[in-house]
């Protein structure tokens, strides 16, 4: 009767390391067993002491036993998005964005290009309708019925654009003459300047060169020819142009809100109140940078017109209208009319003349890039020369001349919008922060209540 109790406490042993075994073989197999149930006996402890290999520390997490035939254990494979750096997959985020991006603007290049005599003119129609458009508010505000005002700027706008056009042609027409002897007066003064020059300018090679350009001109006779009948074509699309110009700017002067309402209709409804605050920042925009450009371009004008006057260079006032209008291109314009006055008074008149144009042109500009635009522009639709440069200089690749004219205004109306949209968001986000009510906003950051203890028994 003895030996009952070491029996049985030698057979719970052995059962609790048989349940010891199937649990580690479970989790290495598979997930862990669940708890054993609370009516599971407690087994007896076995008085033998001898180590079990089974019951060991850590037997419950041991790996699974290798594979038949020797195979290696083969770990898991990382996720290839994992695998990435984080910064790599930044890059490649924002690279095709920009692609598409890219493909955007490659595609609008185009479409621009194909029509580009209508984009020009209807972008000019804009240009004049900025211009004209406070007279028609002006005159609406005194009462003028709105086809009258728009009418009356209409024609007196275009009346005064066609009488300074036509005035430039009759001054050239006029002098054209008289241009021509005082042109080969100062070349022969010019030859003679480079013979008696410290240049060591010979005058077989003066003849030389000569010779050559009476060369070049009689072998491109054809080319020449070619030329003209392409400047055929280029006065029907100018003449094309200015007719869809001045259709674009009557409607717009008429119906321009109207416009802009339809328009708006057309952007989806999420973004519809950002793009109408910033529509009339940048008309305001463009309006003051059409109105800020012919006031200074027409102080340019004068007074370089004046310095040309007093110092007897022909048609002088043919150059200052030309000043005048290449004052549209920024800092492009101001260089080719400056160099084309110091050109007409070297060939007319003698190289001190000509330096003295210079002078006087380059005092001109320095007092408008200082003091006039400053002023009159403002910092609103004021351009990095960076900018201006690039944004010239790509207009003038994809439209010629008047995209070099339209390029400039669109980055300042671009810069408006763009800052415009910009704060609206941020006013838009601290708006929604500021629309949480303090319960809401004591329901999300305090933790919830906890429930009083149970009492037990």
């Amino acid at each position: 009767m003895s030996r009952l109790p070491r029996w049985v406490g030698g057979l719970g042993s052995g059962l609790t390391r048989l349940a010891q075994r199937l649990e580690a073989r479970g989790t290495a197999d598979g997930p862990e067993p669940g708890p054993a149930p609370a009516s599971e006996p407690t087994p007896t402890p076995s008085h033998d002491h001898t180590p079990d290999p089974a019951i060991a520390p850590g037997a419950g997490h041991r790996p699974a036993p290798a594979p038949a035939g020797g195979a290696p254990v083969m770990a898991p494979r990382q996720d290839p998005v994992a695998a990435v750096p984080w910064g790599v997959r930044v890059a490649a985020e924002v690279s095709w964005r920009l692609l598409v991006l890219a493909g955007t603007l490659w595609v609008l290049m185009r479409v621009i290009s194909a029509v580009r005599l209508v984009v020009l003119a209807f972008v000019a129609g804009l240009l004049i309708t900025a211009l004209l458009q406070p007279t028609v508010a002006l005159l609406r505000r005194r009462g003028v019925p709105r086809g009258l005002a728009t009418a009356m700027t209409f024609i007196s706008g275009f009346v005064v654009m066609g009488l300074v056009g036509w005035f430039v042609v009759w001054q050239v027409t006029e002098n054209l003459d008289d241009l021509s002897r005082q042109v080969q007066h100062g070349i022969a003064e010019l030859k003679h300047w480079l013979l008696t020059s410290p240049f060591h300018v010979t005058e077989s090679q003066i003849n030389n060169i000569a010779d050559k350009l009476n060369e070049a001109i009689g072998t491109n006779t054809k080319d020449i020819t070619s030329a003209g009948i392409e400047g055929v074509q280029v006065i029907i699309e100018v003449l094309t142009g200015i007719l869809l110009a001045m259709f674009s700017t009557l409607f717009l002067l008429y119906d321009g809100p109207r416009i802009w309402q339809w328009l708006l209709k057309l952007v989806p409804q999420a973004a519809r109140e950002g793009v109408a605050g910033a529509g009339p920042r940048a008309w305001a925009t463009l309006t003051a940078y059409v109105r800020g450009t012919v006031i200074v371009a027409m102080i340019d004008a004068i007074f370089i017109g004046i310095g040309l006057f007093f110092l007897k260079v022909p048609m002088y006032v043919p150059l200052a209208v030309f000043i005048f209008l290449f004052a549209f291109v920024p800092l492009v314009g101001a260089v080719v009319s400056g160099a084309l006055a110091v050109v007409v008074a070297l060939v007319t008149r003698d190289v001190f003349t000509a330096m003295m144009v210079l002078v006087v042109v380059l005092a001109v500009q320095q007092i408008e890039g200082h003091v006039l635009q400053p002023f009159i522009l403002g910092r609103a639709v004021r351009v990095h020369p960076l900018a201006v440069v690039l944004s010239v200089a790509a207009g003038s690749l994809v439209a010629g001349i008047g995209g070099a004219v339209v390029a400039v205004p669109l980055v300042a109306v671009t810069n408006t919008v763009v800052g415009y949209l910009r704060a609206y968001a941020k006013e838009q986000a601290a708006r929604s922060v500021l629309e949480v009510s303090p319960e809401e906003a004591a329901a999300v950051h305090t933790p919830p209540p906890t429930p009083p203890p149970t009492p037990s028994g």
